[in-house]
């Protein structure tokens, strides 16, 4: 057969196969047995004996994320939750109604993972002892790729869990913690944080709602909430202004709120309606009306916002994750419509401008990758008391709040343009994916609020010489060609300077400039290290291009687009 006999043949079967599958599904892929490069990271990050024994879990996560977890989102996306005031029999008894598939959805993630848990109790998994963060992460990292609603949910309950059992009195952890940390789905409960308010979106200190003390201890709570997600949690944390307190944030404490009270009445607040949101339609948000609520206080009276900001700081690593996640589905999805589909006789991954394209979703994709790997494993240390951990995780926790949730919004709304008008419909996971991925960027502090706590980080907890430190032990451990190392080492020195001008009196305008330079050169940094660790030129590439692409000035009017050669002798 001659050349062109093959060629021709070569074609013809590529048409047939372009006919038969014209639009790429990707639909029942398992998420973790496709992505090598988390498993790269989760045996690097991991002990291999903990690897192993997680193996069925993870696999069994990334077979439900690929397959019923996306059915069970979209049908839930489409079937949004509704506020029943009433019962048929005229009783004055709210409940929010939930379509089957979000309930399924719980029975998934609280019931047979307990992701609500991982972080509370030595028995998770079927592992003895308390599992390290990165597992709680890795496998909400899995999930999130096709639902992110519940996971705010999942995230409210473990973070406030983590808030009462620091802050709480002995009394109040006795009686309230079995029930958030039952493994048991019939009497499990849920969490929520009741913070915002019109007049105190962002500026706590203007707070109207009053916390009254009764002579039982307890506390009577009067006023409203604007925006809380899961409004019909069995617990939430509320912030409130004690009567007769100290203006300002002084005067602001932290209180339990639980939805039923002792004699199993409900409580004294109502959910005044429900929000119609953009994104996360699946799980339900309200505003809230309390009138005289019983709660309890939980810490320190006066130290409220200092105590919330706790429970709000582990949550913003949790929204990291999840756009990280939903970054990951993008780049997969869009990766998988290039290699499948033929074009004009080629793949479309073989053709110059969308390799450039899929490049360009990859990088900020992976960067956030990599800073949840990098700000999981600080948690541990910080919770195990080590020097300098906590100091480095206020840093590095607002950092990925901020950068990976803006990087989100783009990579996901360009990664739809890959798969074409089909990536316009409803039908397919895209559209979702770009409105749950603006949420990220709002939740848990505005990009103006986060970047000015990455600045508040180096301000009270002298934070960035603690960064500089450790990212100079992970280029001392990523065996780099000197020229590389020495581009790393200058952008650092340079972001760092920045940053020192942005703490500085009137620099708070460089807030934002100085929080992105932080995170490209700490991304291109740890990227570097792992990828010395696990010998992927890929991850050394994408750190190459996290520099040259996202630090380095470049000329737009030139061409020059490769990695300069003294990075690669």
């Amino acid at each position: 057969m001659s050349a062109n006999d093959k060629s021709q043949m070569h074609a013809l079967a590529q048409a047939v196969r372009a006919a038969a599958h014209p639009v790429p599904d990707r639909h029942g892929a398992n998420f973790y047995a496709t992505d090598p490069e988390l498993q790269s990271l989760l045996a690097l990050y991991l002990p291999a004996d903990l690897l192993a024994h997680l193996q069925p879990y993870l696999q069994r996560m990334g077979e439900l994320a690929g397959g019923r977890v996306d059915e069970l989102a979209g049908i839930a996306d489409r079937n949004p939750p509704t506020l029943e005031h009433r019962s048929r029999a005229g009783q004055d008894s709210q409940r929010i109604i939930k379509h089957p598939a979000y309930e399924e959805l719980e029975r998934i993630a609280y019931g047979e993972f307990g992701l609500q848990a991982i972080s509370h109790r030595e028995d998770m998994l079927g592992w003895s002892g308390k599992l390290p963060p990165i597992v709680k992460y890795a496998l909400t990292f899995l999930f999130v790729q096709s639902e992110f609603g519940l996971c705010c949910p999942l995230s409210m309950t473990d973070s406030l869990t983590r808030t009462l059992k620091k802050y709480g009195t002995p009394e109040l952890v006795d009686k309230y913690l079995p029930q958030l940390l039952s493994l048991d789905w019939e009497n499990q409960a849920q969490g929520a944080m009741f913070m915002t308010e019109q007049a105190a979106g962002s500026d706590i200190a203007n707070t109207l709602t009053m916390a009254a003390p009764q002579a039982d201890g307890s506390w009577l709570l009067t006023g409203d909430k604007w925006f809380c997600s899961n409004p019909d949690a069995e617990f939430a944390m509320v912030l409130a202004r004690v009567e007769g307190g100290a203006p300002g944030l002084k005067g602001i404490s932290l209180f339990l709120l639980p939805r039923s009270l002792d004699d199993g009445s409900t409580n004294r607040y109502r959910i005044v309606r429900l929000k119609d949101k953009l994104g996360t339609k699946s799980m339900a948000s309200g505003e809230i009306r309390m009138d005289g609520a019983v709660a309890y206080l939980v810490g320190e009276q006066g130290r409220g916002f200092v105590q919330m900001a706790d429970m709000v700081n582990n949550s913003r690593l949790s929204n990291g994750v999840r756009s990280a996640g939903m970054m990951r589905r993008a780049v997969a999805e869009a990766e998988f419509i290039a290699h499948e589909r033929i074009a004009f006789g080629k793949r479309l991954e073989q053709m110059p401008l969308m390799q450039r394209q899929l490049d360009k979703l990859r990088v900020p994709a992976e960067q956030a990758r990599t800073m949840v790997f990098q700000t999981a494993q600080t948690l541990m240390r910080s919770d195990a008391g080590q020097p300098d951990a906590y100091a480095l995780l206020r840093i590095l926790t607002p950092l990925i709040k901020f950068r990976a949730c803006r990087d989100a919004r783009k990579v996901t709304g360009d990664a739809m343009e890959v798969r074409g008008g089909c990536g316009y419909i409803e039908e397919w996971s895209d559209p979702r994916l770009v409105r749950d991925a603006h949420l990220g960027s709002i939740w848990e502090g505005t990009s103006n609020i986060v970047a000015l706590d990455v600045i508040r980080a180096i301000k009270r907890e002298g934070s960035l010489p603690v960064l500089q430190q450790y990212l100079r032990g992970l280029l001392d451990h990523a065996r780099l060609v000197p020229g590389y190392r020495h581009a790393l080492e200058d952008a650092l020195a340079r972001a760092s300077t920045l940053a020192d001008r942005a703490a500085q009196d009137g620099g708070e305008v460089l807030a934002r400039q100085a929080a992105t330079a932080l995170y490209n050169c700490t991304t291109a940094i740890a990227m570097a290290w792992e990828a010395a660790q696990t010998g992927s030129n890929e991850r050394l590439r994408l750190s190459q291009l996290v520099l040259l692409h996202r630090v380095l000035p470049r000329d737009p009017l030139d061409d020059a687009a490769a990695v300069p050669a003294q990075w690669l002798e």
